[in-house]
Order: C-alpha cells, then sequence, then structure tokens
C-alpha cells in the first residue's frame, strides 16, 4: 500500500458531466457524495491513504467498472490493491457467497474443519507449483497479508532456530512489526538488506544481467563472509515481482540464483506472493517464470475472491510449530473461502494466466511507446497485468552521465489527478511514490484496455504539457493515437470469454 499525498479530498470533475445541466437529482448525489467524504476526513484517522488521492465514493462496481454516489463513472485500474483478480462482483464469486449463505453453513468456525474449506485447500493444493504441492502444509492466518508474513517468519524461525531474517531493498511485506522490519523503510531490525536488481534504477549502475549478477555474488559474500556482520538466517523473503517498491519485476536467472544460494546454505527461500498470485503476472504463481520452487510462500489478496484471507503454505518438514504456535480469529472465514475456490478455479480453469501474460505485453508495449513522446516518462515495466510507469523530471539532470532523470512524484500526482478526472483509478507507489500502477483485473476486455491506455495517455499528456509548455500539443496528439491502437489485435475468443465475465 503506497501511502501518499495526492490530490486534494474533493469531488473529482468528470468528462460525462461536461456540457450537462444539473438536475435536482444531481444536485443531491452531489451533496451526498461531498457529505460522505466530509465526514469521513473529519472522523477517521490521519493515516488514511487511498481516500486522500481517490476522493470518490463507491455505490456500485461490476468488473472493471466503479460508479460513485454522484453518478460518475470509473475503470478501476486499482482492484483493490490487485485483489480483485476477477473484477468487482464477479457472477461466480457471488454465487459461490449466495450457495454458502443460502446452505444455513456457520460463517466463522476457527480452525475447525469444513466442507468449505476443505474445497478451497484441495484447489489451493492443485495450483501450487509441483515441487511444493506435493509436501506441503498450509496455515490459515489472520485475514491480511501481513499477517501470514509474521507467521512465515516465525516459521522459518522456529523450524532453524536461528533469529535473522534477509530482505532486499524495496521491499513490501506489510504493516506489523515484523512485516515492516522485512520492508525496505524500517529501522532498527534485526533483519539485514541486499540489493535488488533493477534495470532502469540499478544499484551498481549496469543494469541487465551483470547488474544481477553483481546482486548474487553480493548475497553470496555476505552470507559466507563470517565478517560480514550477518549470521547465518533463519530465512530469506523476497518478492517475484516488487510491487510497492516500484513495479520491479525479478529477473529469471536471478531468481534461480537465489535459490540455489539458499539451498547450498540450508537458508529457507520465502516467496511473498500476496500481490503477484493468482495469476496476477502471467503465471498462476510469479514464482514460476524462474522454475523455483520456494520453501515457504505467503498468500493473501486474490486467493479470498475479494474477502479477507491469507495463508502460509510450506513444506512439510517446516512444519514443527506446537498447536497454537500461530492463530487467529478469523482463520476460519468461510465466506472468503468459498469465494477464493471459485477464483481459483476460474482463473485455472479459463486460461486467465495466460491472457494477462499475452494482453500485459501488449499493454507494456504500448506504454512504452509514451517514453518516445514525453520525457516525463522514465520507464514503463512491469510483468503480466502488473504494470508501472516511472515518472521523472526531464528537466532535471540525471545523478551520474546517462543515467536516469530524477523522480517526479509531484507530476506523478499529477498523472493520477489527471486519470481521475477521467474516470480512471490507477495507484501510485515505487521509492518517491513516482510510479503510476495498473492493476487492473485479469477479466480486462481489449476494449476496456484500450480505454485505459487512452486515459492514462491522455492524463501523462496533460501534465507534459503543463510541464513543458504548449509546444507538447502535436505530440499529445501522436501518443493518445498510439494509445487507441492498443489491443484490437486480441483474439476474438479470449474477448469474448473477458465480456462474458463483465
Amino acid at each position: 500500500m503506497a501511502v501518499t499525498e495526492s490530490a486534494p479530498e474533493t469531488a473529482p470533475a468528470m468528462p460525462e458531466a461536461a456540457g450537462a445541466r444539473a438536475t435536482q437529482e444531481d444536485v443531491g448525489a452531489r451533496a451526498a457524495h461531498e457529505g460522505i467524504l466530509r465526514r469521513q476526513a473529519a472522523r477517521e484517522s490521519a493515516a488514511r491513504t487511498y481516500a486522500r488521492a481517490l476522493p470518490i465514493v463507491p455505490v456500485r462496481a461490476r468488473g472493471l467498472t466503479i460508479e460513485g454516489a454522484d453518478g460518475n463513472r470509473y475503470l478501476d485500474c486499482l482492484s483493490g490493491a490487485g485483489t480483485l483478480a476477477l473484477g468487482h462482483n464477479h457472477p461466480v464469486v457471488l454465487e459461490a457467497i449466495r450457495k454458502v449463505l443460502d446452505s444455513g453453513a456457520p460463517l466463522q468456525v476457527l480452525d475447525l474443519a469444513t466442507p468449505v474449506k476443505d474445497a478451497f485447500t484441495t484447489e489451493l493444493f492443485r495450483t501450487l507449483p509441483p515441487g511444493l504441492a506435493d509436501h506441503a502444509r498450509v496455515q490459515f492466518c489472520g485475514p491480511a497479508g501481513t499477517d501470514a508474513v509474521e507467521a512465515a517468519l516465525k516459521l522459518v524461525r522456529a523450524a532453524t532456530g536461528r533469529s535473522g531474517i534477509i530482505a532486499f531493498a524495496g521491499a513490501y511485506h506489510g504493516m506489523t512489526a515484523g512485516a515492516l522490519a522485512a520492508s525496505g523503510g524500517a529501522s532498527d531490525v534485526r533483519v539485514a538488506r541486499l540489493p535488488y536488481p533493477q534495470d532502469y534504477r540499478c544499484p551498481f549502475g549496469v543494469g541487465g544481467e551483470p547488474g544481477a549478477e553483481l546482486a548474487a555474488r553480493w548475497t553470496e559474500s555476505i552470507l559466507d563472509d563470517t565478517k560480514s556482520g550477518v549470521p547465518s538466517p533463519a530465512g530469506m523473503i523476497l518478492e517475484p515481482v516488487q510491487g510497492e517498491g516500484g513495479v520491479i519485476p525479478a529477473r529469471d536467472d536471478w531468481m534461480r540464483r537465489m535459490r540455489e544460494i539458499t539451498s547450498a546454505r540450508s537458508i529457507p527461500l520465502i516467496a511473498d506472493e500476496v500481490q503477484t498470485g493468482v495469476g496476477r503476472t502471467g503465471a498462476f504463481w510469479a514464482v514460476e517464470h524462474s522454475g523455483i520452487t520456494p520453501d515457504v510462500m505467503v498468500l493473501s489478496k486474490a486467493i479470498g475472491g475479494s474477502l479477507p484471507l491469507a495463508v502460509v503454505v510450506y513444506r512439510e518438514d517446516l512444519d514443527v510449530w506446537e498447536p497454537g504456535a500461530h492463530a487467529g480469529t478469523f482463520r476460519g472465514n468461510q465466506l472468503a473461502m468459498a469465494a477464493g475456490a471459485a477464483t481459483l478455479a476460474y482463473v485455472r480453469e479459463n486460461g486467465l494466466a495466460e491472457r494477462a501474460a499475452a494482453l500485459g505485453t501488449r499493454m507494456i508495449a504500448q506504454l512504452q511507446s509514451l517514453a518516445d513522446d514525453f520525457g516525463c516518462v522514465g520507464d514503463v515495466r512491469g510483468r503480466g497485468l502488473m504494470i508501472g510507469v516511472e515518472i521523472v523530471d526531464p528537466e532535471k539532470p540525471p545523478s551520474s552521465p546517462g543515467g536516469p532523470h530524477p523522480a517526479a512524484p509531484e507530476l506523478a500526482v499529477a498523472v493520477q489527478r489527471e486519470c481521475l478526472r477521467r474516470g480512471l483509478i490507477v495507484e501510485l507507489g515505487g521509492r518517491n511514490s513516482s510510479v503510476v500502477r495498473l492493476l487492473p483485473p485479469l477479466t480486462i476486455s481489449d476494449e476496456q484496455a484500450s480505454a485505459v491506455l487512452n486515459r492514462l495517455a491522455d492524463a501523462v499528456a496533460e501534465v507534459a504539457k503543463a510541464h513543458t509548455g504548449p509546444g507538447a500539443e502535436s505530440t499529445r496528439r501522436t501518443a493518445t493515437g498510439r494509445a487507441q491502437e492498443v489491443g484490437h489485435a486480441q483474439g476474438t475468443e479470449h474477448t469474448r470469454r473477458a465480456e462474458r465475465s463483465g
């Protein structure tokens, strides 16, 4: 979750309302909308985040679309921070929830066995990497991914008898104490941080395979040097794609090196798939891109089918816990398990991971053309339908010759604001909240993808024009025209399937 100070907490101006005569009903809806926002600002804590940048009041939603209390409609590329793999209120999710409600089954049973839980666990194990599924245990945790991270850290510490943890710069693993300790912004903790390889802002200034190799060698040196100050750790935790860190995909060869390094030293490898899982990156689980099998997987968000659910899946030989060593009152959420099982099955049976890979590749390629037109677009990257556009200030010199321009969080905020004015919801992330993030549902159609890119391109053009002057107008038209071309080559079968899903 990115914490940003973005647009002021007032309602956006929507193009759909332009030129329309306000009716008494419109005025009433607007007043109710503004009243709810005003009361939220007065009553809720200063820690609220998305509400600051997205001053909307959702009242209805279906698929990619949200309708606000004021009648305005938005294309939602936030998707509950990646929770909504099938979008809002997908029919198979609603049917699964209604079936449990109508059955009279208990809705909360702690960790007792139920048919609903058994069905979820069976479907979950069916999707796991084969090397893990055949010898796995699952622990149901509290309802958030951060609690699953806490459980994973406790597990490897108990199993190894060691206490230290290896994590990576830029990581985000949650908001509780242990999860924060392993995240990039922590201080005064028992966690050693290593460089996470990336191309655009490589910590070694080289990027690509050489940068990944240097990062791997640094990891080996830290672990093998008896004077490094880092004793043998209880585990290594990593994200196959750093989401909040700025949508930075790990190279497959680097992932394999981390698996080799940890295996050779009997260090459990924890893959945080809270946001990358359930088809998001173009494989059912992001570790599958590299072919590795982690010792522990941390899962949440999409596995609950839009409802709160979090689990840790791990090798059975790590299962050294005593009864009650980790628990949580709401780990028996039956509605979430039913919705989750339906979601997992739908993604698997309908090839949505493969669709995310194909459509995501096209969307990323189209967005990369914006970098040719606008100097404020520094980099476009991602995997599948987990996409990031880094916004920079082209008028400020790079910190090193040939390097990237400085991040421009104020321009990213402006892009987010202009997207919202055009009916597009996006998130900001990255080290300086300068990366515009797209996390659309896996059911997004080609036509919807085109609309998303149209609006984003137009928003970037508007911000670039304001930042560099009127001379960018012709460039804006060119970039918008390019965005309109995306998605039309998509296969008709996938399109029909996505449209049926809403």
